[in-house]
């Protein structure tokens, strides 16, 4: 006999009209619900809160505190108790407390980590326990197996299920005010959260508290342009948020209506400037000139610029002729003539300041307006003329370099950063803004700024990017605007215009200003 197939149930399709009615029920089902249980999830995530705020300033209460504590608890507990209504009052009391801690919504850090994400923070963990914990701890709070839930006070993963924010306490015994112990703690993070980012390591010696961040790269497309600056005030590059509170608008790229507010690294010069000199280091290549023509460009708006390039390689031809540019030298010759120059004018500048203020007289106009000697490559031109028996040139800038802030004189040098041992000592004492660009080691950068920076070095350093510190403030980080040689056949055509367009007029042969005689060759 054949078989007889059973009969079909009708099943409706999910893009039918009861399948439809059926899913809009049931999100109206639970949009109802979690209205109406909202005041519920608050007050739990208040509670939730003030959970780990109690348990964290329990960690950071040292042990021999921890006993008066527990008897203080213990007396309070103990008079709420015994007051009439206490126990009620304390609950409702309790209650407020939680649903104010519990509005706004979770914050960053709260969510719950994943299945990865909560092995990725175990593995931090148990990386971290060589350098946490100690032997005569009776209750350590790193240990091999142990809880890490209560160590990470907050955490932040991206799509890639890498962390971006990681907020971790550590016990309050441990060195955390020395740089070797810093130095290695920030090196197993770097390695563990995975490299090819720049991480900000921010630590919190007095609550004893770490917290890590990824850090957005520096613009690099920024060009040359005219910057909205007060007085004094020059553009040395441009950093992240976390340094810096002011912005400035800055065009980016080929964006020329739009600009956007960048946080920029401001050198300030004058009479009043604590660091009234700069020093700039870098490996070839790394944009030390590159640097140095965005500050002559900035400097020509108000003042007079001075050049020497000691590489000899014509980086500043298109100076050459303008406007406020009295002279632009590269060989040895011109070079010593105009430093000398330069010294007698700053001492000429301080004999007029003196006499105007004696007199009270207000300060002359050739006083007032501002001079600025660019020096590339002072070692070099010191090994030249070293074994041609001639004066050194640096020594012909310790009298701008001593009493040029008075004198409205500012200097600014650049050089190799293999080449630090052949300056001067002048030049070494007296430029206290700092500037180390393109590939160094955390040593290296630490020599010369005087303090190592607080962030990871970038996975690609392209040319003008590196750090900055003014003085004994932070080291920021920084990134130079791009300023390259107009005449160069390699440069693209909007950074050729960008730097033409801030260029001054050029001068008349019949007249303009009057350049420093040189010396004979």
């Amino acid at each position: 006999m054949a078989r007889r197939p059973l009969p079909r149930v009708p099943v409706p399709s999910p893009r039918s009209a009861p399948f439809r009615r059926g899913g809009e029920l049931l999100r109206a089902a639970a949009g109802h619900t979690a209205d109406m249980l909202h005041p519920l999830i608050v007050i739990g995530r208040g509670l939730r809160r003030l959970a780990a705020a109690g348990r964290q300033r329990w960690t950071r209460t040292p042990s021999d505190r921890r006993g008066p504590v527990l008897l203080l608890a213990a007396a309070a507990v103990t008079a709420v108790a015994l007051a009439p209504h206490g126990p009620l009052l304390a609950v409702a009391a309790l209650m407020a407390a939680a649903a104010w801690a519990g509005r706004g919504g979770p914050a960053a850090g709260e969510e719950r980590p994943g299945e990865a994400e909560a092995e990725r923070l175990r593995a931090l963990y148990e990386a971290l326990v060589p350098y946490f914990r100690a032997e005569d701890d009776p209750e350590p709070l790193y240990t091999h197996g142990g809880d890490w839930e209560a160590v990470f006070l907050g955490h932040a993963f991206d799509e890639t299920g890498r962390p971006v924010l990681l907020e971790l306490c550590y016990p309050p015994y441990v060195t955390d005010g020395e740089p070797g112990f810093r130095a290695r703690v920030e090196q197993v993070l770097h390695a563990k959260c995975g490299r090819g980012r720049e991480y900000l390591f921010e630590w919190d010696e007095e609550g004893n508290v770490l917290t890590l961040t990824v850090l957005p790269p520096l613009p690099d497309d920024i060009r040359a342009q005219r910057f909205v600056t007060a007085p004094g005030e020059t553009v040395l590059g441009f950093t992240g948020p976390e340094s810096v509170p002011r912005t400035l608008p800055a065009v980016r790229g080929d964006a020329l209506e739009d600009a956007a507010d960048v946080p920029p690294v401001l050198w300030r010069t004058g009479p009043r400037s604590a660091e009234p000199h700069l020093i700039a280091l870098g490996r070839p290549g790394s944009g030390t000139t590159t640097l140095l023509r965005s500050i002559a460009l900035q400097a020509l708006r108000d003042g007079d610029v001075l050049v020497v390039d000691g590489s000899g390689t014509g980086e500043y031809a298109c100076l050459a002729g303008r406007r406020g540019v009295p002279a632009v030298e590269c060989g040895l010759g011109g070079a010593l003539a105009v430093l000398e120059w330069a010294a007698h004018e700053t001492e000429r500048r301080l004999l007029s300041l003196h006499e105007a203020r004696r007199a009270g007289r207000p300060v002359p106009e050739n006083v007032r307006r501002r001079l600025w000697i660019l020096v590339d490559r002072p070692a070099a031109l010191s090994q030249l003329a070293a074994s041609e028996g001639r004066p050194d040139p640096q020594e012909l800038l310790r009298v701008p370099l001593r009493h040029g802030r008075a004198a409205q004189v500012t200097v600014v040098v650049a050089d190799h950063l293999d080449g630090v041992d052949s300056l001067g000592e002048a030049v070494r004492t007296h430029t206290p803004a700092r500037v180390v660009l393109g590939p160094a080691t955390p040593e290296e950068i630490a020599a010369v700024l005087g303090a190592p920076p607080h962030t990871t070095p970038p996975p690609e350093v392209p040319p003008g990017r590196g750090y900055a510190r003014l003085g004994h403030g932070p080291v920021h980080r920084l990134q130079v605007p791009a300023t390259p040689d107009p005449y160069d056949e390699e440069c693209t055509e909007g950074d050729r215009l960008a730097v033409l367009a801030l260029l001054p007029e050029p001068v008349s042969a019949a007249g303009g200003m009057t350049a420093p005689a040189r010396a004979d060759h």
